[in-house]
């Protein structure tokens, strides 16, 4: 009989992607394994022998043997680098999540008050250039949301867990920090201090409408209504993991969907004032009208926000040879933006269609107000109050993870142990106050997001297309090449553009920048 090449003999499987063995912590959640992978990643595996062609000829009880072993020299023989310290920290200590709790996560963190504003930005920037500015930020942003999600794994045997890592891969140890942590943390810092605004607010009104007349002669002070919002926030946030609130994110993105598309189908089915008009508004100098464009871009960069927070949200899913991590994140993830932009480009458009220029600075949820609250029931007109109430404590807390995640991680540092319950819980007391005391100085609500969406801008728009060229590598002078370091460049220009209109606007208009007051 004719023998056959010793090639054919031999299986020699494609390069391992990453994967991530768990072990159940002390407090009862999945988390990886500390093991660090016994050597370099080669193309010749423990398991390169064990091909369907040499099982062949073995008996069947012989060959389950074979199989077992090979997928579990599979899972041994390509352990992720990680941390044990990931196994104490609120973003890394549970890793059962799916493509469900992607989509719940991304669409609370990718919907919220931001979406009330763009009818604002609409009225500087007028119909034409509004839209296509929204159109090019969901576009670009949706790409850069692509980047995050594939760099998770982007080198063998390592996970990014959190932005700030990744950008430590690609910029350096300390380029990466200096890039990447102001604006993430300014970012979460930020955005929970615009929540308590925005939810604090909204539960002044909520009351004012629901109560009407029979209201006390000594209702609560806008401040007193937001030391309530916070302290509902601090009970939420006691929370152990990311994956904890999972439900909380659930409850956000059904809220976000219900009020976004309440507000625009009132607005629409009401009669439209009768001096409205469709001209950008105009200042008085050329300085103040540049600068106001600015601030309306940057409210719609502010708009897409959320991608600070992708690779926390990939870090809670285990992630295997046979399942990345991946697959189900970005299944999650374009479900959650296919609904992002069913509300974002019906309120924006539906907004400024029935309000123009007379959209007041607080967004589309005051102009229903100030407009058509003797045209709508109380009890209509109070719903999506209530559900923006819902949305804003469900998104503190998914926003406000990732500066857990940088206490906890501080303190297990230097003291070699998890977190006590008093230990985590004061860090979160401690967190929630100091947002309050940063939104009673400064409450401004569409000029902070001007200025967000202009600081923050790089981490959305910019630094994912470095990180791609830096750690990809794509072929010098390719099409790739050339978008991505195009892409990161225009990020970084608009980012200080709309920082200095975000500034501008805030200094100029801040004080002005009031909720209307039920008469």
């Amino acid at each position: 009989m004719e023998e056959r090449p010793e090639t054919e003999l031999i299986s020699i499987p494609a390069t391992p992607r990453a994967s991530t063995p768990e072990i159940l912590t002390p407090s009862g959640q999945r988390s990886p394994r500390g093991q660090a992978p016994p050597g370099t990643a080669k193309s010749w595996t423990p398991t390169s022998f064990i091909s369907p062609r040499f099982l062949s000829p073995i008996g069947t009880p012989m060959k389950r043997v074979l199989v077992n072993m090979k997928g579990y020299l599979e899972e041994v023989g390509h352990l992720t680098k990680l941390n044990p310290q990931d196994a104490w920290l609120p973003i890394t200590e549970s890793r059962n999540g799916n493509a469900h709790y992607a989509a719940f996560h991304n669409l609370n963190a990718g919907v919220g008050f931001q979406a009330l504003v763009l009818p604002v930005a609409f009225s500087f920037l007028g119909w034409s250039w509004g839209i296509i500015s929204l159109i090019i930020a969901y576009i670009w942003q949706l790409y850069t949301l692509w980047i995050l999600v594939q760099l998770h794994e982007a080198v063998p045997g390592k996970r990014y867990n959190r932005y700030v890592e990744l950008a430590q891969a690609a910029f350096g140890e300390r380029l990466g920090v200096w890039l990447a942590l102001f604006p993430t943390v300014y970012l979460s810092a930020g955005t929970a201090t615009a929540l308590i605004l925005v939810g604090g607010e909204t539960m002044k009104l909520f009351f004012q409408i629901v109560c009407g007349p029979l209201c006390s002669s000594n209702p609560l002070t806008t401040v007193e209504w937001y030391l309530v919002f916070t302290s509902l926030c601090i009970v939420l946030s006691q929370l152990p993991n990311l994956n904890s609130i999972a439900g909380l994110s659930l409850v956000g993105a059904v809220t976000a969907i219900t009020y976004s598309t309440m507000v625009w189908t009132l607005s629409v089915s009401q009669q439209r004032p009768p001096s409205l008009s469709y001209e950008p508004l105009s200042l008085p100098t050329l300085t103040a009208s540049v600068f106001s464009l600015l601030n309306a871009l940057g409210i719609v960069a502010f708009a897409f926000r959320g991608h600070n927070l992708v690779l926390e949200i990939q870090a809670t899913m285990p992630s295997t040879f046979k399942k990345p991590a991946h697959v189900p994140m970005w299944r999650g993830a374009k479900v959650a933006y296919v609904f992002i932009a069913m509300c974002l480009f019906p309120v924006s458009i539906g907004g400024y269609w029935a309000y123009g220029n007379l959209m007041p600075s607080g967004g589309i949820l005051n102009a229903l107000f100030a407009f058509h609250s003797h045209d709508i029931s109380r009890g209509l007109l109070a719903m999506p109050f209530l559900l923006v109430v819902f949305n804003c404590l469900s998104s503190f807390q998914i926003y406000s993870m990732p500066v857990f995640d940088s206490f906890e991680a501080g303190y297990t540092s230097r003291t070699n142990r998890p977190c006590s319950i008093w230990v985590r819980s004061g860090f979160r007391v401690f967190y929630g106050f100091i947002s309050l005391l940063i939104g009673v100085a400064l409450p401004f609500l569409s000029s902070l997001a001007g200025l967000l969406g202009g600081l923050t801008l790089p981490v959305t728009f910019a630094y994912p297309c470095f990180m791609w060229v830096l750690i990809k590598k794509p072929i010098k002078y390719s099409f790739n090449w050339y978008l991505n370091w195009v892409l990161g460049w225009l990020g970084v220009a608009f980012s200080l553009a709309f920082s200095i209109g975000g500034i501008w606007s805030m200094v100029n208009n801040g004080l002005k920048l009031k909720f209307f007051k039920p008469s």
